[in-house]
């Protein structure tokens, strides 16, 4: 850990209690963690992990994935709606890296931080909306939804589907200001957890995209090297987040457990279940972090499948593990008051991120027999 990497988390534990506090009435009323968003932008939080040459403060991806996971254990919908910026922040910090420009664009983000909404959750391979054609650009209509920190969010990375008379269905990926005309948010997330993330669906309607603010053109419906970028940085900050929530309801059931003067006489193979299962969620993002190898790596289709694989088994077994912190407590988990039960929902989130588990366990098997991976059994000698 580096010396920027230090003085960020001795940030987020300081800042954490604040927003520990304020967690439980963002969850009830189901607001936007804008308080805690104001404390990370004043600590330079939104800049920190750009290279220091362009203004930011030099923190490595592997750093912030720690910083998020740490984030995590004070406020699940703080650091899940900051891993949604860091994401899109990191592909053009990749970008920036192996020679692809982008160094205005971060400099901006370091000189503003401006607060970079994702609507990519439900696009994948075929993107949502409409483009047509007009002078000088495009005009998009599309509703976007699970748009994570919309509600207090200021540049919209997004993309929209569009038929072009030579080329056929293509998908345009642009960015887009929250206070441009024909943008609305549409103040509809009432969500079962992760209450906190202003992830509101966002409208356009005929919003004028100018053809200079296309960034990437790519068919419609066929895996671009991209994703392998995208997913590579964007999975190990998101699922940090839920490691953390995995741990603190971990945390929370072992010190409850430990504190009883006469536990049921299965809660020791229920916490050694439970560490198990922590384990292989631990196991799992290091892995991811260990692939995407602080932004050195390639864009390899390998790369992609490798993290999209963890990710699915990291989900579950946090899911899991918080499952068994229920278990483990007994009654009291189900009570608000108690802790567990906010932590519950909130990693059930963690499905949710693409792909789905059946998607993956489709898109990873066809591309296992696509390539003819696994040729062969290993002989073990005699």
């Amino acid at each position: 850990m580096g010396q920027a990497g230090n003085h960020f988390i001795e940030l987020v534990h300081k800042l954490g209690k604040d927003f520990e506090s304020r967690a439980e009435l963002s969850d009830t009323n189901d607001s936007f963690v804008a308080e805690n968003y104001s404390a990370l932008k004043e600590h330079g939080f939104f800049k920190a992990i750009i290279p220091e040459e362009l203004g930011g403060s030099g923190v490595t991806h592997s750093e912030m994935c720690d910083i998020l996971r740490i984030l995590a254990h004070y406020c699940g919908s703080t650091a899940l709606a900051f891993s949604m910026h860091l994401h899109l922040l990191s592909a053009n910090v990749w970008k920036y890296k192996h020679g692809q420009g982008m160094e205005e664009m971060l400099k901006k983000v370091a000189a503003n931080q401006p607060a970079l909404v994702s609507t990519g959750a439900n696009d994948w391979l075929e993107s949502s909306g409409e483009m047509e054609k007009t002078k000088d650009g495009f005009l998009v209509t599309a509703v976007k939804h699970f748009a994570s920190q919309s509600a207090g969010g200021d540049i919209v990375v997004t993309s929209a589907a569009y038929e072009d008379p030579e080329q056929g269905w293509q998908v345009l990926h642009f960015s887009v200001p929250l206070k441009s005309g024909g943008v609305s948010v549409l103040n509809n997330w009432q969500a079962m957890g992760m209450r906190g993330t202003g992830s509101h669906s966002v409208k356009f309607d005929k919003v004028f995209v100018p053809e200079t603010a296309i960034t990437l053109r790519r068919p419609r419906g066929e895996f671009h090297p991209v994703w392998n970028v995208i997913l590579t940085v964007a999975m190990p900050l998101i699922m940090s987040v839920y490691l953390g929530i995995a741990q603190k309801a971990a945390r929370i059931a072992i010190n409850h457990a430990a504190n009883q003067k006469k536990n049921r006489p299965y809660i020791p193979d229920l916490v050694g279940e439970m560490h198990n299962t922590l384990t292989t969620a631990e196991l799992n993002v290091k892995d991811m972090i260990k692939i995407a190898n602080d932004f050195d790596f390639k864009p390899i289709d390998q790369n992609g499948q490798d993290i999209l694989i963890r990710k699915t088994n990291a989900a579950n077994a946090s899911i899991k593990v918080v499952e068994k912190a229920m278990e483990i407590v007994g009654g009291q988990g189900f009570y608000r008051s108690f802790g567990l039960e906010r932590l519950f929902r909130d990693v059930q989130a963690a499905k949710y991120h693409p792909l789905q588990e059946k998607d993956q366990l489709r898109f990873t098997g066809e591309y296992i027999l696509r390539n003819r991976l696994i040729e062969s059994p290993v002989i073990l000698a005699a």
